[in-house]
């Protein structure tokens, strides 16, 4: 592997009293990393999409929120200030169900400690913070695994959007197949739709694959056809932002057209 994994999309710097980010915004031009040391700015951080992918925004917003109470330093206070800033991280993506998901597992962690003193209150945020993390990162791992057991070395494979290492904590979802192919050494060719209209494939897909070391190709969206019937695509890779209870899915926009395609060209679709 080449150094994707140097780069971290989250984490906490207690000594600076920051949640250190890379700007996602600035990629790929610029590699530019963020101290955010207050609410507004972890708010504004999530907001502009300088942190995105729901479980890398699940993760910024458990360690923004433990950065911010280490410098709350009276019990009557504390609970208080963290619901005050739970709730207005909270709005800064509706959309975003790792974003609350991570925050209610800090209060909850909370609640459960009442009476104790201002520093153990902080060292729980602290720990609870970092078990988010460690637990992402283990489930990327495990759909790694189960991805990597449906591809064949060498094949062609299509993505969609950014599902990679900048979305998480590490590995990625639907890229996560393709790094730890890459590690094992299966020498995919990845396509790489640029994803309109926000360019997530070209700017953040195109930029962490090629860091990897992954043979990766950028193409316009209205390419994916003429690259799956010339036979370059036998598997298509994409994130998904939902899951609802039946099986359905939803994710980024041009997904639905993707899958069409693939069904067309009677190509495997993830």
């Amino acid at each position: 592997m080449s150094n994707i994994f140097d780069i971290v999309t989250a984490r906490a710097d207690y000594e600076q009293g920051a949640v250190v980010i890379i700007d996602q915004t600035q990629l790929p031009g610029r590699e530019v990393y963020l101290a955010l040391k207050t609410p507004e700015e972890i708010w504004e951080a999530i907001y502009l999409l300088k942190v995105r992918g729901a479980p890398a925004i699940g993760v910024a917003a458990a360690y923004g929120i433990s950065v911010c109470m280490q410098k709350v330093n009276e019990v009557d206070d504390f609970y208080r200030e963290f619901a005050r800033v739970k709730n207005y991280l909270a709005s800064s993506r509706p959309t975003a169900v790792n974003l609350f998901t991570a925050l209610e597992r800090m209060e909850a962690a909370l609640l459960k400690c009442q009476g104790a003193g201002v520093e153990v209150l902080k060292q729980v945020l602290r720990e609870e913070a970092e078990a988010i993390r460690k637990e992402d990162a283990t489930a990327c791992r495990k759909i790694g695994e189960y991805g990597l057991s449906l591809l064949k070395p060498g094949m062609g494979l299509l993505t969609h959007c950014n599902a990679g290492y900048l979305a998480v904590s590490e590995y990625g979802t639907a890229l996560a197949p393709i790094y730890l192919g890459q590690e094992q050494g299966f020498g995919f060719s990845v396509f790489a739709d640029e994803t309109r209209p926000l360019l997530q494939g070209a700017r953040l897909t195109a930029f962490e694959l090629q860091k990897a070391g992954v043979d990766v190709t950028l193409i316009c969206d209205n390419m994916a056809s003429s690259v799956m019937k010339q036979g370059w695509v036998q598997a298509v890779l994409v994130g998904c932002d939902r899951v609802a209870a039946n099986g359905d899915t939803a994710n980024k926009i041009g997904t639905s057209g993707v899958a069409v395609l693939a069904k067309y060209y009677g190509i495997p679709f993830y």
